[in-house]
């Protein structure tokens, strides 16, 4: 589905002057942070909509010729920094106040409510409450200027393009986990089995990721589901966190532990494989069984579509399963983090 910002005019993108008509070229003057911040979310897939009650700027008829010289100068200067509205809607009835087109109605948006766009996936930029009553209306999510500045706009779009929550359901577990890999949010982890709570809470202390897991698993049958499961549910929450995967490292660490050594390398490259290179000389690490380390972590490579090798050598067990989980931490944060400078696909194909 298709999915938009909604973008207010007069007070959002430009300052608005004292009598909130901005019908001069003298009087264009961009809310600082507006063009840099636009700039940031252009490679998201999102179509970029001006809306406005007041038309100060120009007639709201196409093409952009019949367009006003200071609507003219706005948008030829947002093109010039390679910032494209594929729409622009103006309340074609101003200044009556019961429009049904004036916002917050919905009226003037009316091809957006017909089911090719993901409303809730939609966000709606302005400067007042009623901008926030739109976004409420058209069951969009809303950030207002003067309650965050543009730079925090563009980071809080871009974040929520790397989280997601994965509900998985079976006969066997029911598990939720919610991944942010920037860290946003609160994390936690609660499986029934305590080791493995320690496990994975390194993902959060070294992965530098925001990550809350619960698991309710047929315990009473053994620990076989609920470890396959939550590497089944986290691997595809991590791989749809990472959407189209524009701007990431890919790849990723190596980490000594004590006696113990573990060498973790990850290719987010959209095939699946797991090489595993390590051995435990005990059927249990607290209440997990050793042989499952590898099952999960074939289960996780699976569903998160990467490559992964692991290597361990250790005396110590507990140092050995440690080591390997914090290997792999550290490579996910490696993999992961984007470069904020540059949005490139990390392959030369094309396609990850």
């Amino acid at each position: 589905m298709k999915k938009a910002i909604f973008i207010d005019r007069d007070g959002t993108l430009l300052r608005e002057p004292a009598d909130e008509q901005i019908d001069a070229l003298d009087k264009v003057e961009f809310v600082p942070g507006a063009i840099s911040g636009l700039r940031a979310l252009t490679d998201l897939g999102y179509e970029f909509v001006m809306a406005s009650n007041q038309d100060g700027l120009g007639t709201p008829a196409f093409p952009e010729e019949t367009f006003w010289p200071a609507q003219n100068l706005l948008l030829r200067t947002l093109e010039g920094e390679g910032i494209h509205f594929d729409d622009i809607l103006i309340d074609p009835s101003f200044p009556e106040e019961g429009s049904p087109n004036r916002k917050p109605r919905t009226g003037m948006f009316g091809k957006y409510l017909d089911g090719s766009y993901d409303l809730a996936a939609c966000w709606v930029i302005g400067d007042r409450e009623t901008d926030r009553q739109l976004a409420a209306n058209l069951g969009a999510r809303a950030l207002l200027v003067g309650e965050m500045d543009w730079a925090e706009i563009a980071r809080t779009i871009r974040s929520s393009e790397r989280s997601t929550v994965v509900a998985r359901k079976t006969a066997e577990t029911d598990i939720r986990i919610r991944v942010d890999l920037d860290g946003n949010g609160p994390s936690g982890v609660d499986t029934g089995l305590k080791f493995f709570d320690h496990m994975l809470s390194q993902l959060i202390h070294h992965g530098g990721i925001a990550l809350e897991i619960s698991c309710k698993g047929d315990l009473e049958v053994d620990e076989h589901h609920t470890i396959e499961d939550v590497g089944i549910a986290l691997g595809e929450a991590l791989r749809l966190a990472l959407g189209d995967k524009r701007g990431i490292g890919r790849y990723g660490f190596a980490l000594p532990m004590d006696e113990s050594r573990a060498i973790v390398l990850l290719d987010f490259g959209g095939r699946s494989e797991l090489v595993w290179d390590a051995e435990f000389t005990r059927e249990y690490v607290g209440d997990v069984p050793t042989e499952m380390f590898r099952h999960f972590f074939k289960s996780l490579s699976d569903a998160m579509r990467a490559n992964l090798y692991i290597q361990a050598r250790g005396e110590n067990n507990h140092h050995l399963a440690e080591g390997i989980f914090k290997a792999f931490a550290r490579s996910l944060k490696q993999a992961v983090r984007r470069d904020v400078f540059s949005y490139d696909l990390p392959s030369s194909k094309g396609l990850l």
